[in-house]
């Protein structure tokens, strides 16, 4: 089976007819884990809301592919079952809905029809997965996210993340709000999920988490777009010189787009 691919081509995104990103491209492989990192407001979480389908962000222009199929004629569930995946920097809470019972469900929404997972073979995966990332037993029985602390709940998306083995997983701003601890068991989780049938775009303000996920590719988005690209070595320099170089670099006088993104 041939690598996932997601290929972002001259993408355009507005918001109650502000435009936000302004022609951006990128293309990620299978096997590949690329970062993106910038100032607030320069469209970072646009980029992920756009690619899994939110409804307020209008897509004025440009292309979105996963492995050849149009991404944009998709609604968010089929988005889901072509292999993409959204790990949310604010996940939300579900109500009488168990980890578990969404877990299987989910996994088999994206199966056919008669292949469903076997309970048996579910439990033991989950079992496996919750003991690589430190969850208790007791994870499995509690409602999605209710009640969950910050650190829990993105600890239950990299668990999602492990559980439905996307073929491309959108990861935005995982790190935030984690203490060193849960930050590791986070990035061990995603350094797990590392193959030639997985590719990655972790969207993150700090340098801390590339730390521990060694990235493929670093790309910092200014003004809606991607202005400069490099290897691991660019979020090096950033975390200890800021910005500021890379402004100067390409005479960007602001670099925000006037919108928190």
């Amino acid at each position: 089976m041939a690598a996932s691919t997601l290929k972002i081509e001259n993408l355009h995104v507005s918001i109650e007819g502000k435009e936000i990103l302004k022609g951006l491209n990128l293309e990620i492989n299978g096997g590949e884990i690329h970062a993106v990192m910038g100032p607030n407001g320069t469209g970072k979480s646009t980029l992920a809301s756009a690619i899994m389908g939110h409804p307020k962000y209008e897509i004025t222009e440009g292309s979105v592919f996963l492995d050849n199929e149009d991404v944009l004629e998709m609604e968010v569930d089929e988005r889901a079952k072509a292999g993409l995946f959204l790990a949310m920097q604010y996940p939300s809470e579900v109500s009488g809905v168990t980890n578990a019972d969404f877990l299987r469900s989910a996994i088999n929404a994206r199966r056919e029809e008669g292949d469903e997972i076997s309970l048996m073979k579910f439990i033991k995966k989950l079992d496996k997965k919750m003991a690589e990332l430190d969850m208790g037993e007791e994870f499995a029985q509690r409602y999605l996210n209710e009640g969950f602390s910050g650190g829990e709940k993105k600890r239950n998306e990299i668990l999602q993340l492990m559980m439905l083995e996307p073929k491309i997983a959108v990861l935005d701003e995982i790190d935030s709000g984690l203490d060193i601890d849960a930050l590791k068991v986070v990035s061990k989780g995603v350094n797990a999920m590392r193959s030639d049938d997985f590719g990655c775009l972790i969207i993150t303000h700090y340098q801390r988490l590339l730390n521990y996920i060694t990235p493929d590719k670093v790309h910092v988005m200014m003004q809606g777009r991607i202005v400069k690209s490099g290897g691991a070595e660019l979020a090096q320099r950033l975390e200890a010189e800021g910005y500021d170089w890379i402004k100067e670099e390409l005479g960007i006088k602001d670099e925000t787009v006037g919108q928190e993104a």
